[in-house]
């Protein structure tokens, strides 16, 4: 009979606390989280200027195998990455951080009729960023983005 994982007991969050404490600690952030096959498969994207090396995710494979052993977070398989050139948009900081990016944006509801947007990310403004989309500007709050991700440049 296979045990059910400890994270589950405390949480998705909790376990995300504990991936951005160490991370930080280790002079990188938590990006993403993704949690499958049951939460036995632990998806961690990871970032810090100048990009992420290979040499970078075993350090932190490494690191954080180390910290689960210790907290009891049960799982089969770990993996950790660079986010991508795609890389999401999660927090209010990352359209900050790219702002004159491209990025394609998905809504949660419509808005004018559409839910998903590209352009040129702008400034912040109490909580919505504004985009710009075929020369128009258009203001998005974050609370109703459902995923946003950088369109990469291969220029």
């Amino acid at each position: 009979m296979g045990r059910e994982p400890i994270f589950c007991l405390w949480g998705v969050m909790d376990l995300r606390a504990l991936l951005e404490g160490t991370l930080s600690g280790l002079g990188y952030e938590l990006v993403d989280l993704e949690i499958g096959n049951r939460g036995r498969l632990m998806r961690v994207f990871i970032d810090k200027s100048g990009g992420i090396s290979i040499d970078d995710c075993t350090a932190v494979s490494n690191h954080l195998s180390r910290v689960f052993a210790v907290e009891n977070v049960d799982y089969d398989r770990l993996e950790v990455s660079s986010p991508g050139m795609d890389r999401p948009l999660n927090k209010e900081k990352d359209f900050v951080r790219f702002a004159g990016c491209r990025a394609r944006i998905k809504l949660r509801s419509p808005l004018g009729g559409r839910k998903i947007f590209s352009g040129v990310l702008g400034e912040m403004h109490d909580g919505a960023v504004q985009l710009l989309v075929d020369e128009k500007p258009v203001l998005l709050n974050l609370a109703d983005v459902d995923k946003a991700r950088l369109i990469p440049d291969f220029d």
